[in-house]
Parts: structure tokens; C-alpha cells; sequence
């Protein structure tokens, strides 16, 4: 099957400890301590060092001038295996028109970097902490006002919750769930290629789920809308957070009952069938016409496992 440890975004090795979020004593206390590490981001990146074994996130002290005094707003983001607290802080408000790093003293290899620049060389210990924390941030930048009186919300419970002070309505962080589907007929996978992407690019086919609509019932309506393929049975394989800005996206692999494709051009730009040893050359650099999704997207984990005879057959 397909292991955690190869779904970038997935597996962090944070105990999110949610019992100590609406302990604001115990979260200032955390503040204080020198163990307490903090990551920072502006306008949605977080901060990188550009090490020569890759891009590794920058974690601050809390005493640090970039991460200090943002009690108020820091998101806790959970506790090592040591015990060390772990935070989010946003520069975006203090310095909206220039890089806040922009001051003396400061490595020339910190950047803040968008987290899609740096997918296929991000570490996964990295990863399972900066999605959670982009994801949070994402939300509270684009939900700062109740949505049922319009006053504007107050950041609660560590970081993870707006309470609205004037009609007390409590607001949570949303996740839209996406289906991505490895559709197989016998020892063909179905690929799709929107337009825009890179030249030869081709993926899984990948939809949101409906209201009302079960996981299974969203898989066979976006495959027979986008491509008119027939699937009956559905398995669940993997999942993996995407925060852009705030999927989750659900991997299964479909049985075709049909074979003939008729692509929806609103949807696709072309869709075809492709043998596992075409995948497995894909994989490696040597197809002549398809080329992957890229790493570190659960689309390539997908197919990797598939084509390694890693995912049951029907």
C-alpha cells in the first residue's frame, strides 16, 4: 500500500495537543519558555532556509524581535516529542508592502518562500507542520468577519478559532474534500490534462466532493463528467492535506465499466489511457508524451504505487 511518510503534508511528528488550546495561562507560559520555537510567515510563505541539502524552515525563539510580542495572534501549533511548544506567527500586518526581513543581520539564505515553489525538495518533518500552519492562516486572512452578524471575529482557543464578540457565534476552520482517483481498466490508469499545465503534463482526474454526496458517489460522477467513463467499484487508498488553501484530497482507485472517452473541454484539454509500463517510464523521465505530476502531489504517490504493485487489484 502507500505509506504516510510519501504524502508530502502528511504526518507531522507535532502532538497538537488541542487540550491546551483555550488555556491562555498555560499558552503565555509557553511564550515565555527559551525552548519555545516559532515559525514565521508573511503573506502566506513561510520562512526558509536555503541549506544545500534544500529548503528547511526557519524556527525562531520567541524572544526574537521577528516573533515576539504576537501573543495575541500566534497560532500554537502543538508539542515536539520533547516537550517543546511550536507556533505560527504572521508578519503580513508589519510589513504589508516589503519583506519584513529586509533588516541587518539576517542570514542572506532566509527567504520567505510560496510552499508549491518548494514541493519536491520539501523535508516531510516540514511539511507536516507548514500545511497545518498555512492552512489556519489562510483561513483566519480570509475569514476575519462573522458570517452572521458581520462584526469582526476575535482569534480564540490558541489560534484555531474566531469567536464573534458581539452575537457570540463560534467559527472553525473549513476543509473542502477532493476526490483524486486512480481509475483503472485491467492494467490501463486513466490520466487527464488540464489547460495551462506544463507541456505533456497528465494526472489522475480529481474533482470536489458535493454536498450530500458520499466519497464514492463523487468519484464516479467527476469521472463520468470529465471524462464520461463508468466506474463501479470504489477503495479508498490514501489522503493528503492540500493547503491551497484548504483541501483535502482523498485518493481511491476506481474499477472502469467503460471505456471510451469523452472529454468535458471545460474540464480537460485531453484525457487518455496509459499502461502501467508507460507510467513506470513516465516516472523515470523516459516517456516520449506524458510526463507526471509533479513531486510531492499524491497523484505521483498514486501512480508510483500502482506501478510499483503496491495498490490491490480488482
Amino acid at each position: 500500500m502507500i505509506d504516510e511518510s510519501e504524502i508530502t503534508f502528511a504526518g507531522s511528528y507535532l502532538d497538537r495537543a488541542d487540550r491546551l488550546r483555550g488555556d491562555a495561562a498555560a499558552l503565555a507560559r509557553y511564550l515565555d519558555d527559551p525552548a519555545t520555537r516559532v515559525l514565521p510567515f508573511w503573506q502566506g510563505r513561510p520562512l526558509f532556509d536555503a541549506t544545500d541539502a534544500g529548503p528547511r524552515l526557519v524556527w525562531l525563539a520567541a524572544s526574537d524581535p521577528l516573533a515576539m510580542n504576537r501573543a495575541a495572534t500566534s497560532l500554537f501549533l502543538g508539542l515536539d516529542p520533547g516537550g517543546a511548544a511550536h507556533f505560527a506567527v504572521d508578519l503580513s500586518g508589519m510589513a504589508p508592502d516589503g519583506d519584513p526581513l529586509e533588516r541587518s543581520g539576517l542570514p542572506a539564505t532566509w527567504t520567505f518562500t510560496d510552499l508549491r515553489a518548494v514541493l519536491p525538495e520539501l523535508d516531510h518533518r516540514d511539511a507536516g507542520i507548514a500545511a497545518p500552519a498555512k492552512g489556519i492562516l489562510e483561513w483566519r486572512r480570509s475569514h476575519g468577519f462573522c458570517s452572521n452578524c458581520g462584526a469582526r471575529n476575535s482569534i480564540a482557543h490558541g489560534g484555531w478559532r474566531f469567536d464573534c464578540p458581539a452575537c457570540g457565534r463560534q467559527h472553525f476552520p473549513r476543509t473542502d474534500p477532493v476526490v483524486i482517483m486512480l481509475v483503472l481498466d485491467g492494467d490501463r490508469v486513466l490520466l487527464g490534462r488540464q489547460p495551462g499545465w506544463d507541456a505533456g503534463m497528465y494526472s489522475l482526474l480529481a474533482g470536489f466532493v458535493e454536498p450530500g454526496e458520499t466519497v464514492e458517489e463523487a468519484v464516479r460522477r467527476e469521472v463520468h463528467e470529465e471524462a464520461a467513463i463508468r466506474v463501479d467499484e470504489v477503495r479508498y487508498l490514501t489522503s493528503q492535506p492540500w493547503p491551497f488553501p484548504a483541501s483535502l484530497m482523498i485518493g481511491c482507485v476506481a474499477r472502469a465499466e467503460t471505456r471510451e472517452i469523452v472529454i468535458d473541454p471545460k474540464e480537460l484539454e485531453d484525457a487518455l489511457w496509459a499502461s502501467k509500463a508507460e507510467i513506470a517510464a513516465a516516472l523515470a523521465g523516459q516517456h516520449d508524451r506524458i510526463r507526471p505530476a509533479r513531486k510531492g502531489a499524491i497523484a505521483q504517490a498514486i501512480l508510483r504505487a500502482w506501478a510499483e504493485g503496491r495498490v490491490p487489484s480488482f
